[in-house]
């Protein structure tokens, strides 16, 4: 289980971008903290989540 944003999730296993496409997420506005440290969007293709992990995924929002 990976906790994401606070909830539980089958999450280990997957590759960190192949997660946050299948989740419809918009890579270019989110940041990603992955145990405590800041991932990289470089390096979201290069990780993969794994079962005890904790990640908080935070999304920007325009307005004024």
């Amino acid at each position: 289980m990976v906790r994401i944003n606070g909830k539980d999730i089958e999450a280990a296993g997957q590759n960190l971008l192949a997660y946050l496409t299948d989740q419809e997420y918009r890579t270019d506005r989110i940041a990603i903290e992955l145990n405590g440290d800041i991932v990289s969007r470089k390096d979201y293709d290069k990780v993969t989540l794994k079962d005890g992990d904790s990640m908080e995924i935070v999304h920007f929002v325009g307005g004024g």
